[in-house]
């Protein structure tokens, strides 16, 4: 993990470190919380496309958690907060196969896990779901930064959230590479989806742009060799 400090956006005195590279990439690690921060896991999304005739292989939550399991290994995170979307529909706990429900048992009970509620999952109220360990928020506010799915117009605190599944396109020597990212602006984040059929919005839309209010104009950060590169959200709008 690689320290990404938010000051010099003036985003509150507190350090976050973005995965690097493999199982740990579009996880971030909020060292002073000791917290895990990841969004839109879509847990159960190949079983949801299954039931319309659409065949994708059936192993997308075993892969997504394998991965949230490495890292909270490597950073030895004690809390987990997953903002929203955690599953593909309401109905995904219940598809999840026994070995599935296995890791994600074993997860729940190792670290404090906290699940914001997504436009996926069950809205208006925070699901409760007897199956699905852990404690079930709309939102929570952690060190006076708010955490939750969707970006909140005119919301004045600083702000974590998802949603959007921001991806940047960079041309490089003539070669042009994909990469999820975060978006960042000021006072807010966007993080990328975490899960593993998850696609994604280009950094540069209008609508993430918009989601970064008051300031329109943040970074996309991407990890690259050892280090987090910044792409001005402007040039990815053009």
């Amino acid at each position: 993990m690689v320290p990404v400090s938010f000051a010099p956006f003036g985003f509150i005195d507190h350090e976050f470190a973005l995965g690097t590279g493999g199982d740990a990439m579009r996880a971030l690690y909020w060292a002073e919380e000791r917290a895990l921060l990841v969004a839109d896991l879509h847990l159960e999304k190949a079983s949801f496309y299954a039931r319309t005739g659409q065949m994708l292989p059936p192993y997308d939550s075993r892969e997504t958690l394998e991965r949230l399991a490495c890292a909270l290994r490597m950073t030895g995170a004690r809390r987990v907060f997953c903002l929203g979307d955690n599953f593909h529909d309401a109905a995904g706990p219940e598809r999840l196969d026994d070995h599935a429900t296995g890791m994600l048992s074993a997860l729940t009970r190792a670290t404090d896990w906290v699940w914001i509620t997504g436009n996926h999952d069950i809205k208006g109220s925070a699901p409760d779901c007897p199956t699905l360990p852990g404690t079930h928020l709309i939102e929570t506010t952690v060190a006076g930064v708010v955490l939750r799915h969707e970006a909140r117009p005119g919301e004045a605190r600083p702000e974590l959230s998802g949603h959007f599944h921001p991806k940047l396109r960079v041309v490089q020597r003539g070669r042009a590479i994909t990469r999820a990212c975060v978006v960042a602006s000021e006072t807010r984040m966007v993080l990328p989806a975490f899960g593993t059929l998850t696609g994604g919005l280009d950094a540069g839309a209008p609508v993430i742009r918009a989601a970064l209010e008051p300031s329109r104009f943040g970074d996309a950060l991407i990890p690259a060799a050892g280090r987090v590169a910044r792409f001005a959200l402007w040039r990815a709008a053009a």
